[in-house]
């Protein structure tokens, strides 16, 4: 029976299945190398935003979950949470951390050990990084890679409702590995090997930015024809028995602004083309969006230098919630704001201010950021923006237009305000009143 377990990662992969485990029993002990992160968990603390943690870190901690900077001895089962970041410029997996845990685990445990890689990784990673070091200090090993598939913002949920996909090194790897997720989860789905987990992991991801890339491709065609791509949208989704087409919109978080890298470096033989090329439109958008604000501002202004641009929505997504700032659209436009002279104002739910500050914006309350503004633009669909009143907030000020990336306010109301009125793909064709 597995019911020691270390969990090497205290971040958003590595917390929430620390608490899952630990509410469900298991005696839990996580690890990171960051002292900060383990003083404030070990204060009861939580480090990032994740519904539920903090209720779920005060009712384990210290009876059955607890923190060190080491691995105990004696565990059942060590699960890899680490990052697995792609290095700036090349765009290569960097899995120094991954090496790393496996060291830890190796130099820490023993044979007896199930050693779970949780981490998303290029296909082979399981086999060609972790295995060896670990046969080195024990000549066997019982190895499973289980990929961590939850969304921010439900991973506590998902945890338990989500099919677990089981990959082992062997057969009774696989059996500890599914008897260990069995009993966190309602379904867990074996699969042959290692590498398959690896590839179901990254198959899901990459689909996911396919799917949305194309759905900004739409944005964009409609845009440059005058056609309203959310109209395009619903009509060809109304009752038509095939895939449905995504809405447009920004692509970020950790895991899909990697991931596709991840797959193109699973591939030596040749360059996955459809993955790389949906990458490079869902990158490309923020920039193209920004440059569409600063050209509209210059032409309803005559100048940018000096105008003032209020940004709503820093974290990569809005809903479900969360403060992650990995892969948000508005670190990708903040240069083209810096070039044109715009002084950025901030405003996000639930990132902080001194997280706004250091990316360069001036952190306000919403309404400031409309009273001082000469345009406003909306980044995330977080459920504090839905519903806004615009028609109070925008009359008197200087706000010139709005851009509204996920279509959430009421463009009748901002057009009343003599508002112009812009979103992805699509810019009111009657002017403001």
């Amino acid at each position: 029976m597995v019911d020691r377990i270390g969990i090497v990662g205290m971040g958003y992969v590595g917390l929430t299945l620390a608490a899952g485990l630990a509410r469900n029993g298991f005696e839990v002990h996580g690890v990171d190398s960051e002292p900060r992160v383990r003083e404030a968990l070990s204060a009861g603390r939580v480090h990032l935003y994740e519904p539920g943690l903090a209720e779920a870190l005060r009712d384990t901690l210290g009876r059955n979950l607890f923190v060190h900077p080491t691995l105990p001895p004696d565990l059942d089962a060590a699960v890899i949470c680490v990052s697995t970041p792609v290095r700036d410029g090349t765009r290569q997996p960097d899995l120094t951390n991954v090496a790393a845990a496996a060291t830890e685990i190796a130099r820490r445990c023993g044979p007896q050990t199930l050693v779970v890689v949780r981490s998303t990784v290029p296909v082979g990673t399981s086999r060609r990084v972790v295995l060896p070091a670990l046969t080195a200090a024990w000549g066997g090993a019982r190895l499973v890679m289980a990929p961590e598939r939850t969304i921010q913002g439900q991973a506590l949920r998902e945890l338990t409702e989500l099919p677990q996909v089981v990959g082992g090194l062997d057969d009774d790897s696989r059996r500890a590995g599914v008897a260990l997720f069995g009993r966190l989860a309602r379904q867990v789905v074996p699969v042959s090997s290692l590498e398959t987990a690896e590839l179901v992991k990254l198959a899901n991801n990459c689909h996911t930015d396919l799917i949305y890339a194309y759905g900004n491709e739409i944005a964009l065609l409609a845009g440059a024809h005058g056609v309203d791509p959310l109209e395009v949208v619903r009509a060809a989704n109304h009752d038509y028995p095939r895939p449905d087409l995504a809405r447009p919109g920004f692509v970020g978080g950790s895991c899909l602004s990697k991931d596709p890298y991840l797959f193109g470096a699973s591939a030596p033989a040749h360059t996955p083309l459809l993955v790389a090329a949906a990458r490079q439109r869902n990158e490309q958008l923020p920039v193209q969006v920004a440059e569409a604000v600063v050209g509209r501002l210059r032409q309803l202004r005559g100048v940018t230098a000096g105008a003032t641009l209020a940004v709503l929505g820093w974290a990569y997504k809005g809903w479900p919630p969360t403060d992650d700032m990995r892969g948000a659209a508005v670190v990708a436009m903040l240069p083209a704001f810096d070039r044109a002279g715009l002084r950025v104002l901030g405003h996000d739910p639930l990132v902080a201010d001194e997280v706004i500050r250091a990316h360069g914006g001036e952190p306000v309350s919403l309404d400031k950021a409309f009273s001082e503004a000469d345009a406003v633009l909306v980044l995330n669909d977080h459920p504090d923006y839905r519903g806004l009143p615009v028609g109070t907030l925008l009359p008197g000020t200087a706000v010139r237009f709005i851009y509204d990336s996920w279509r959430i306010l009421d463009e009748e109301s901002v057009r009343a305000a003599g508002v112009h009125y812009e979103s992805l793909g699509y810019r009111s064709t009657r002017e403001p009143v």
